[in-house]
């Protein structure tokens, strides 16, 4: 657990950069700080491994001081990722890894066989080990800098905006990627974004920051989004906060109907010889594509709203761990639970109201 008791900075200029932050961290759980940019939320992570150092109040690492071991010996402990990955651009990907473990003594042997367990735990070919920074992609060079971090198995990782300079395809595999990895790892993560949907997509609890460098509020993620109490939380959420819930549900038992279902409007969707999705077809010959080829086996609500309302027939793509069709979850089946939870999946051949039909409208 990362403990905040009272912690303040101010800088010699008179700016007051953090005010009074209290603040618990579970340990195995991300926390995200979240707030508009300026609001102290680098300054807060910083403190952790000593990189500012406060000017009141005590932070703890699983109830120790940070004051209380040398700068160097405590960031050893400590993963940091931050945005642009930060490599050392002269030292190639292995040696960037293993940075803390030879500041460790670890042999070589033993650092080479990190480096290659690291290079696929984040999916990266072993053969970018001997390549330098400059020759990958910013995709690779985060992932480098999530491995480095990693790489000496720290308990706490530090994570300051990590995905924010890569394009918005590479960011989402990277959460994802990030996703799948903390549920196996349990990290005590502190991760900073002013992003609402990457807070809500990766932390288990948030912590929204106010200018002035000030906590405004802090709660697990769904009970901030469905009940904010402060009014710059709500006005910082946004209006969206309905559908960021919806990504917190799964969406993995709602019924299916085949892909003929005479519900489907005159529209049926073909599939390849293995059984992927292809394109959507009408009966008097129209075309259409298939909206991110299916929504998987793990996939939200949110996922099955957004592939339901792109579809012609106003039906979600359900596919599994292959991308093999498993059939179609029809609008309705999807209003009525959106509405009132799982227990109100109706029969797949039952048509209800259009309780959902503002959200397309506002679309």
């Amino acid at each position: 657990m990362i403990t905040f008791d009272h912690v303040s900075k101010r800088f010699a200029d008179g700016t007051t950069a953090v005010d009074d932050l209290t603040l618990h961290v579970p340990s195995g759980r991300t926390t995200v700080l979240l707030g508009p940019s300026g609001c102290g939320k680098t300054t807060s992570m910083r403190m952790v491994n000593r990189l500012v150092e406060p000017t009141s109040g005590t932070i703890t690492v699983d109830g120790r001081d940070v004051r209380t071991a040398p700068a160097h010996e405590l960031r050893r402990g400590i993963g940091y990722v931050i945005q642009q990955a930060g490599l050392f651009p002269h030292r190639t990907v292995a040696n960037n890894i293993t940075t803390v473990p030879s500041l460790l003594g670890w042999d070589r042997g033993r650092q080479a066989a990190r480096c290659r367990e690291l290079l696929d735990l984040v999916g990266l070919d072993q053969d970018v080990a001997d390549r330098y920074p400059g020759d990958l992609s910013g995709g690779q060079q985060q992932r480098v800098g999530v491995a480095r971090a990693l790489a000496a198995d720290p308990p706490v990782l530090l994570m300051d905006e990590p995905f924010g300079s890569v394009d918005p395809v590479r960011r989402a595999e990277l959460q994802r990627q990030f996703r799948e990895l903390q549920r196996d790892l349990d990290k005590t993560v502190l991760f900073i974004t002013h992003d609402v949907d990457e807070a809500v997509l990766l932390g288990d609890q948030i912590a929204v920051m106010r200018p002035g460098g000030r906590l405004a509020e802090v709660a697990p993620t769904a009970e901030l989004l469905a009940h904010p109490s402060d009014p710059f939380v709500t006005d910082f959420l946004g209006t969206t906060r309905g559908e960021q819930l919806l990504g917190l549900r799964s969406g993995a038992d709602l019924p299916v109907v085949p892909p003929s279902s005479p519900d489907l409007g005159g529209w049926h969707l073909e599939t390849d010889e293995h059984g992927r999705p292809t394109v959507w077809r009408s009966s008097d010959g129209q075309t259409a594509p298939v909206p991110v080829q299916g929504v998987g086996t793990g996939g939200t609500l949110r996922d099955l709203l957004d592939s339901c309302l792109t579809a012609p027939p106003r039906a979600a793509t359900r596919v599994d761990d292959r991308g093999v069709l498993l059939g179609l979850v029809p609008w309705d089946t999807l209003a009525a639970v959106i509405t009132h939870g799982p227990q109100a999946a109706p029969p797949a051949d039952h048509r209800g109201p259009d309780v959902l039909g503002h959200m397309v409208r506002s679309r």
